[in-house]
């Protein structure tokens, strides 16, 4: 039997499902019916371990309907922390950060990474070569950064995210282009100079649009927080011996 993952972001949902550290179809769901569109996915087979990672803590009557949809049940959200404090994380970290953490752990062995999640928001962390967290920052995301500049400002166009803008801007639409990405790739070439040995691995929307930008060597994984979900839920079955 299968384990179900299930990411609930800010701007969406995303699920798979795993086979012990194997990935299978991934799916994604944009509007207001989340918990229908988790509970469509168990229709034809109920998963052996449920994980679900929310930026929101989960009502106690969506955490009981999803536990009939499962053999057991892992909530990551805000009212449950054991699991961070259990893998030797800070109780104010989200589980999504988490996640990827776990993942590069499992992936990079002895090795310190800079971790740089590209989503709604734009979280940077580090880990030294024993998996130790050293800490991390959170800032705006490349396309929450255009919708502020629109927002915030009376006379700011909103503008999409450019294919190939150039460092400097000759017009108001090209320098808000230029502005934000040429800022964002400034920034994380700052973080990355913090740790010039470490692994650099990117995730999120924006991952591989910053990555060739970049001149350093980076490794990205658009699923590396499936993959620490993936993780959790196998300790589990391992530990259990379901």
């Amino acid at each position: 039997m299968p384990n179900l993952l299930v990411e609930i972001g800010n701007t969406a949902v995303k699920a798979a499902w795993s086979d012990g550290m194997t990935l299978g179809k991934a799916f994604r769901y944009q509007g207001e019916k989340s918990m229908d569109f988790i509970l469509s996915l168990t229709r034809r087979e109920k998963a052996a371990v449920m994980v679900v990672c929310s930026v929101y803590p989960v009502p106690e009557a969506d955490a009981g309907l999803l536990s009939h949809e499962c053999s057991h049940l892992i909530l990551l959200d805000k009212n449950h922390k054991e699991l961070l404090v259990s893998h030797g994380l800070p109780v104010y970290i989200s589980y999504d950060r988490a996640a990827s953490i776990l993942a590069a752990r499992y992936l990079f062995r002895g090795m310190g990474c800079t971790l740089v999640d590209f989503g709604t928001t734009l979280s940077i962390d580090f880990t030294d070569p024993d998996g130790m967290y050293l800490g991390g920052n959170i800032s705006l995301g490349c396309r929450t950064r255009f919708k502020a500049l629109n927002r915030y400002s009376r006379s700011l166009p909103l503008v999409n995210t450019p294919g190939d803008p150039d460092v400097i801007g000759l017009s108001e639409t090209a320098s808000i282009e230029s502005g934000v990405v040429s800022g964002i790739k400034f920034e994380i070439e700052g973080y990355l100079a913090l740790h010039p040995d470490h692994i650099v691995i990117f995730t999120g929307g924006d991952a591989n649009y910053f990555a060739k930008r970049m001149k350093s060597s980076i490794f990205v994984i658009c699923n590396l927080v499936m993959m620490g979900l993936a993780l959790m839920a196998d300790e589990y079955v391992k530990k259990t011996g379901q």
